[in-house]
Order: structure tokens, then sequence, then C-alpha cells
């Protein structure tokens, strides 16, 4: 009798444990999916709210300096002027984002050019090739450049940066007009700011690489760059465009650094490395602190917002499709091969019915 006793209250007990276990996992579920609705619906607000403030210039009209209109789209778009207020010579009010686009381009493509190179060299150094102590060391002060805020590269850049590239352009390319504030000077801190995060994930990546790869391919006979090269970099190289998407991310939504080293030039496309320029971020950061609340000249940097979140998605779709392209050449190919054969497919099938159409 005693022992069914103590069976009874052992198995009261189990059920006990159970169900506060069951309750504590159903808190901890109910925990998470606050925190992920909440993270969620401040990312839709956000996005919303821009798009609504972004759209209104092109539907609402506004009156400045004594003249009532709206933006004009298709010079928003095409425009190579961002001017603020109305312009009675052309009776418009000339908004155009187009030359920021492609200034904005053009600079991170410059800087990835400087960037990319330099952090995969350097990431391969830190993991395969530098003693521990030294690779430490290296780590350390990449960690600290990726804490750095941006005003300080700013700082840095006017300060020396502006100076060497003045000293360039003038005494060696003979540019005696140049400055020193240059899509260039821009470039190298954007590249400065994108690198430490580069560096970083493709460390990370070039460090899970099997070690028997390594090892058998020293065996047939490889050299130690061989190695590096050919078997840790191609291993590693899904992680290494990682760390290069998030490290141009960085970039395209820099604006402080950039409007310190790069000048604010309002019109026209930078078409040399020497030249001052502008980019969406610099410009819509340009004069925020003087724009009225709900004028034509607040409300159109929203809009120049929508455009730089379109320039993000664009640019993280293409390198991921990149990325995976590259991790499986054979079974996925580019996102452009694709739209082609589907376009060339279609185009066919097409001709063919119109051919038996006729018939």
């Amino acid at each position: 009798m005693k022992m069914n006793n103590i069976s009874y209250l052992s198995n009261q007990s189990d059920t006990a444990i159970f169900e506060r276990k069951n309750n504590l996992d159903k808190i901890i579920k109910i925990v998470l999916l606050s925190v992920t609705l909440l993270c969620s619906s401040v990312i839709i607000i956000v996005t919303v709210f821009i798009l609504f403030k972004g759209v209104l210039p092109f539907v609402k009209d506004y009156t400045e300096n004594g003249e009532t209109g709206k933006a004009s789209l298709s010079y928003f778009l095409t425009g190579l002027r961002f001017n603020n207020g109305y312009d009675a010579d052309l009776g418009k009010y000339l908004y155009g984002v187009f030359y920021l686009v492609v200034n904005t381009l053009s600079l991170n493509l410059v800087a990835a050019f400087i960037s990319v190179p330099t952090a995969i060299l350097t990431a391969l150094f830190i993991s395969h090739v530098a003693p521990k102590f030294l690779a430490r060391i290296i780590q350390s002060g990449v960690d600290l450049l990726a804490a750095i805020p941006s005003v300080i590269y700013g700082v840095f850049g006017v300060g020396v940066i502006v100076p060497l590239i003045k000293s360039l352009a003038r005494n060696v390319f003979g540019n005696s007009s140049s400055s020193g504030i240059s899509l260039l000077s821009g470039a190298i801190i954007l590249a400065l700011m994108s690198m430490p995060t580069m560096i970083s994930v493709a460390v990370t990546a070039l460090k899970a690489v099997d070690e028997n790869l390594i090892k058998g391919s020293l065996a047939l006979g490889a050299s130690k760059a061989e190695t590096n090269f050919k078997i840790c970099l191609r291993s590693a190289k899904s992680g290494i465009f990682a760390g290069i998407i998030l490290g141009l991310g960085r970039a395209l939504g820099e604006a402080t650094a950039i409007s310190m080293v790069c000048g604010s030039p309002t019109y026209g496309i930078t078409t040399g490395l020497f030249d001052p320029t502008v980019t969406l971020t610099s410009q819509m950061l340009l004069s925020l602190g003087e724009c009225i609340p709900d004028s034509l000249n607040y409300d159109i940097r929203f809009s120049a917002g929508i455009a730089l979140m379109l320039i993000i998605i664009v640019t993280n779709l293409v390198l991921n499709d990149i990325k995976n392209h590259v991790s499986d050449a054979e079974s996925k190919p580019l996102m452009i091969t694709r739209a082609y054969l589907f376009i060339r497919q279609y185009s066919s099938k097409l001709k063919a019915r119109i051919k038996n159409y006729v018939r």
C-alpha cells in the first residue's frame, strides 16, 4: 500500500514539473513572439511613414517663394539639379535625384574597388598567414575600426585624406584647381569604413575552411600560397560575399563623413576623381535643419530616401544573386541570364503563335 502511495505521489510530482516546464515554454514563446512583432512593427511603421511622406511631394500642392505647385515626378527621376525653392525661369521646382543616384553608385563603385581586394587579402593574412599573436593584434585593430563613429572618419578625412588628395592632384596629375574635396577622398573614407565589416566576416569564413582540404592540397604538392588562394578563398567564397554585402550596405547609407570630404555641388554628374561630388545621403542631410516641417523642401527628402532604399534593395539582390551563382555556378545561373533565357523562350513561343495565327 505504501509503495502504491509513493508511486502515486511520484507521478503527481512529475506531472507538476512537466506542467511548470510547459508553462515556462509558453511564456518564453510569447515573449519571443512579442519582441519579434515589436521589431517587425517598427520596420513596417518606418517604411510606411517614409513611403507616405515620399509620395506627398508629387500629389500635394505646396507654396514656396509665393508660388504654389507640386514636384514633377519626371524631373525628379531624370533631373540634374537639386535646388531649394521654386525656379521662376523654368516654372517648376527643381528637385531631381538622377545625378545623385549616379554619383552615389559611382562613389560606392570606386570605394568597392579599394575595399574589396584589400579586405579579402587582409582576412587571408589574419586567418592563414600571420602568426597567432600578430593575427590577434590585427584583429583587435580591425574590431576597433568597426566601432569608430562615422564623424571621426570624416574628421580624419578632412585632416589627412583631403590634403593628400589635394597634393596628389596638383603635383602628380597637374590639376591645379583641385582642393582635395573630391570623389576620391569620399571613396577612400567609405573604403576605410566598410573594410572592418568585410574583414571580420571574411576571417570567420576562412577559419571555417575544412583543415583536411588544406592538408590534402599541401600533400599533393601545392605551395602554401596556392593553397590559400585556390582552396581557402574558393571554399570561403560564400562567407566572403556575405561580408562584402554587409560592408557595401553600410557604405551606401553613409552621410556624415561623405558630406565632410566630398563637397556639396548642387547639380551635375561627377565625372572626375578629383572633382567634388554629392550623394543621395549627403544631399538629404544638407540644410535639413533649416527645412520647415511639412514643406516641399522637407518632404522631398523622404522621396530621395525612397530612391536610396530602392538602390540598397537592388544592390543587395544583385550581390546575393552573384553570391549564389559563385557558390553553385552550374545549377544557379545569374538572374540576368535567367531573365534573358526566359525572354528568348517567351519571344520564340510568341513568334510561333503569330505564325500559326497568320496561317
